[in-house]
């Protein structure tokens, strides 16, 4: 059987890349498709593989400034020759999902969440668009929501990252999801931590993470907190960050593992697709302390691996903290990090193969779905009459 993983663009080692290295490690044989590829920031399980790139990599500048190249993408992915593979797994958040397969070969899209600049997040990336974007972005997302939601049927089956994105990708396409949580390296982190007397926040820094209102809370409170990531956001932050507030910008991995091993708790305050970053700290043994939608309502358990906030605003954060602080020995290390090995990436591993492996050998002719009980259909109201 040969096999394709296609991914949006390989240009660092984030979530959805740590998707791919775990399907590179359950399919060894595999080759790797993708728009734009920067091998001195991707994992060597990756690098492993044959790795193919669409014409945009060959475009001006596109290893910085590939999201420009948005709209040349779906004529991107239709170049891509797939015809001599028998499984082709699509990672998407970005365009990844629209390539062309043979007809009797099983296209499966693993998905992150529907394009989130032409579905959920439209209108957030609209307003932050600059002058000379903005006028053209309603008819590009326009024309590339239609063409992603035509692709949708290119593909056999969906499986989602989550819950909440299950409920979109049935919103987006009108189709149904397997629900797999997404590989996280819960071992990696030491099965004994200290409580030191910072906060944490880990995240790319990018406007929809709200590190801004987290960083104002902490400035507000005078307590101390620590801000790993980098991003557009970043020298904003500085401005901002008072005596307290510590930015380190990106670190290694030995370097994460020891701040959460440190902290006091996480404080996370995106609506995410899941967010693997409350799960490496709740491995730590860390409570977390979480907006209350999207991927984080179903990795934390309300009091006994963390707390949620219900409104993305300072007061909101400084009033969870002080609640945290209140109930703080309540929470116990070996249980959450006993929670927090469902998300391992055995599990993922094991569910994949076994998910993958009973689609390939249902019959030819037959729909390719899976036991009713074990497709993840969102509760949608009824339409009134």
């Amino acid at each position: 059987m040969k096999v394709a993983i296609v991914h949006y663009w390989l240009v660092g080692m984030r979530g959805g890349e740590k998707v791919v290295e775990a399907l590179c490690d359950l399919y060894p044989g595999a080759d790797v498709f993708t728009h734009v590829y920067r091998p001195e920031h991707i994992s060597e399980t990756i690098r492993r593989h044959h790795v193919h790139t669409s014409f945009i990599d060959r475009l001006p500048f596109s290893h910085r400034l590939y999201q420009k190249y948005l709209p040349l993408m779906p004529l991107a992915l239709e170049q891509l020759d797939l015809s001599a593979y028998d499984l082709v797994i699509s990672s998407e958040s970005g365009p990844a999902k629209g390539v062309l397969t043979r007809s009797d070969a099983l296209h499966v899209c693993y998905c992150h969440t529907p394009m989130r600049y032409v579905w959920s997040g439209y209108h957030d990336y609209l307003s932050s668009a600059g002058p000379l974007i903005r006028p053209l972005m309603p008819l590009v997302m326009h024309r590339l929501r239609q063409w992603d939601l035509t692709t949708a049927a290119r593909v056999d089956h969906f499986i989602a990252n989550s819950d909440t994105v299950a409920q979109r990708i049935w919103r987006a396409y009108r189709r149904e999801a397997t629900v797999i949580y997404p590989p996280v390296q819960t071992a990696h982190y030491p099965a004994e931590s200290e409580s030191g007397g910072n906060y944490l926040f880990v995240s790319q820094l990018v406007r929809y993470k709200h590190a801004d209102i987290v960083v104002e809370a902490f400035n507000r409170m005078q307590k101390p907190l620590v801000v790993v990531g980098e991003g557009e956001e970043f020298a904003r932050l500085k401005r901002i960050a008072g005596p307290t507030v510590q930015l380190l910008g990106r670190c290694s991995d030995e370097e994460l593992a020891r701040q959460y091993a440190t902290c006091r708790a996480l404080v996370f305050a995106a609506e995410e697709d899941f967010g693997i970053v409350p799960v490496e700290a709740m491995a730590a043994g860390k409570p977390v302390l979480a907006f209350s939608r999207g991927g984080a309502t179903e990795t934390v358990k309300d009091g006994i691996t963390g707390l949620f906030f219900d409104e993305q605003t300072p007061e909101a954060i400084m009033d969870l903290v002080d609640r945290f602080e209140e109930q703080a020995d309540v929470f116990q290390p070996d249980i959450i990090r006993e929670h927090a090995a469902r998300f391992s990436k055995t599990v993922f591993n094991n569910r994949m193969r076994d998910t993958i492996a009973g689609w390939m050998h249902a019959p030819a002719m037959a729909p390719r779905s899976r036991a009713r009980d074990e497709v993840r259909r969102p509760q949608l109201a009824p339409l009134p009459l």
